[in-house]
């Protein structure tokens, strides 16, 4: 028997839901699982790490403090794995490998893990529930870490939204972007920052682009901070607003720049910018709706 797992790739914040928003894409890590006698792990592609150990590897681990949480020992696995999201580059390539090392357990241990006990595991590992919350549900998701350890969840996948993300040939680890982060907060900056964060969730959740691209742009958690470690950031956001984006922040901690842009437009968005940042991959990329997608292949059976 083969598992084939299907995990989305996630952008977080959409600029000032810091720590909280995430949004699941179109673009996919897959494994195909199967019983073996050791682990390993086999890459069909590029975008993923080269793990020399496969108990090393992040789906393992995960796959494996799963199975100990629940009080399993899991047997070991031939994983082939596929992925289409780029590494350390904000598009939550981190949480989808521990989301998939989730399932991988959940399925072949039969845990009948919900939704919200994947999360609580994933939150484990990842410190934040943001990314792993979009690439389990899919679609447009708000979460917070409590400090009771609950994690709350608000999902929709009703929305229509459609995005552009700049990929650059660089990498920004997570860990830097995290370091020019100021400790704290005024009370006024903070009030202001969360009533911006409120407006753009309000909007978003009524499909009101506009003043969600104008929210986007008006972060005061993390964007002021970070668009200097990220070259061309600034051109990029205004060269967007005037090819035709309602806004464009950065995704998670960068340094993917992430467009919100009219569905049907994404193309001809894309053409009006051509060259004019070869440092940058235009990708047309929708929301993903799914999240987690799990299919079984009968072998036995199979001719």
């Amino acid at each position: 028997m083969v598992w084939c797992i299907s995990i989305p790739a996630s952008t977080a914040n959409l600029g000032p839901g810091f720590d909280s928003i995430g949004i699941a894409l179109d673009k996919y890590l897959e494994l195909e699982v199967e019983l073996g006698f050791d682990w390993k792990i086999i890459n069909l592609s590029g975008n993923l790490p080269d793990v020399p150990n496969p108990l090393d590897h992040l789906i393992v681990q995960a796959a494996e403090k799963t199975a100990e949480l629940h009080g399993f020992s899991l047997p070991p696995c031939t994983v082939r794995v596929k992925s289409e999201i780029p590494l350390a580059r904000g598009m939550g390539s981190s949480a989808s490998a521990i989301v998939a090392g989730i399932e991988l357990a959940n399925q072949i241990m039969e845990l009948h893990l919900t939704a919200q006990d994947k999360l609580k595991v994933a939150t484990l590992m990842e410190g934040h529930p943001d990314n792993a919350a979009a690439s389990i549900y899919g679609g447009f998701t708000i979460s917070s870490n409590a400090a009771n350890g609950e994690i709350n969840v608000f999902h929709a996948n009703h929305i229509e939204a459609s995005f552009v993300l700049f990929i650059p040939n660089f990498e920004l680890k997570t860990t830097m972007a995290r370091q020019v982060l100021p400790d704290s907060y005024s009370r006024q900056e903070a009030a202001q920052a969360s009533a911006i964060a409120n407006l753009l969730t309000a909007a978003f959740l009524s499909s009101a682009f506009e003043q969600v691209g104008t929210y986007m742009e008006q972060d005061l958690f993390h964007e002021p901070y970070r668009l200097d470690m990220i070259p061309q950031s600034k051109e990029i956001k205004i060269a967007a607003k005037q090819a035709g984006a309602y806004g464009t922040c950065i995704s998670g901690a960068g340094p993917t720049l992430l467009s919100l842009v009219e569905k049907g437009t994404e193309q001809d968005f894309i053409s009006k910018l051509k060259g004019q940042f070869p440092d940058f991959n235009l990708v047309e990329v929708p929301m993903n709706r799914t999240g987690i997608v799990v299919t079984i292949k009968d072998t036995e059976n199979a001719h």
